[in-house]
């Protein structure tokens, strides 16, 4: 219903934020990592929004890109696991670091959110595995986009020379979830080639 709502912050909560836009007041359900990342009250914020709609509920569930309301909606596809616990999960792990732990089947890391137990952990990994690539998180989708749409550094070159890069890292024995996090650590520079990625990336992996 409402793609994102950009207004004043009037109140702030561990699990809620209300935003005042067009003179209606928006309580907003946030996880406890965006309550720590918004700015002061008075101060205004855009926030990307999913809409909760059911005969018993109607709410608004928040977040600061369009990277989380992606893989919030991923979350809540997988059975057992509602609103409240896709939050939970976002409280204590960002969208890159849950996409690392899918591709490397680590549930006990997804186990750490408050509610969610091992099964229901290794279920987000089996039912999201083949919804998460690596490709999703070398384009950056959470990198944010300048007036005109286009999200910084998203360079098809640069995505390519990234990819090679942690191609020859798996193949040197690393997991592919860590040669991903230890390559989007380098910053790409005007004369930056595969090799000298890898070179930088492999200071990241000790």
């Amino acid at each position: 219903m409402y793609a994102y709502i950009k207004g004043t912050i009037e109140e702030i909560a561990e699990d809620a934020v209300v935003v005042e836009a067009g003179g209606i007041g928006y309580n907003i359900k946030i996880s406890t990592a965006t309550a720590a990342l918004l700015p002061g009250v008075g101060n205004e914020v855009k926030i990307y929004t999913y809409t909760l709609v059911r005969e018993d509920a109607f709410a608004l569930f928040g977040f600061l890109t369009r990277d989380d309301l992606e893989i919030f909606k991923k979350l809540i596809a997988v059975s057992g696991i509602g609103p409240k616990g896709g939050l939970a999960i976002l409280s204590v792990m960002s969208a890159d670091d849950l996409r690392f732990a899918v591709m490397a089947g680590d549930a006990k890391a997804i186990a750490k959110a408050p509610g969610i137990g091992k099964k229901t952990a290794e279920r987000v990994v089996l039912e999201l595995r083949d919804k998460i690539s690596l490709e999703d998180t070398l384009n950056g989708i959470g990198v944010p986009a300048d007036e005109t749409g286009t999200a910084a550094g998203a360079q098809g070159g640069d995505n390519l020379m990234r990819r090679e890069a942690i191609e020859a890292l798996v193949a040197l024995g690393y997991s592919a979830s860590d040669a991903t996090a230890a390559v989007k650590k380098v910053e790409i520079t005007e004369n930056a080639t595969s090799e000298t990625i890898l070179k930088l990336a492999l200071k990241h992996m000790f």
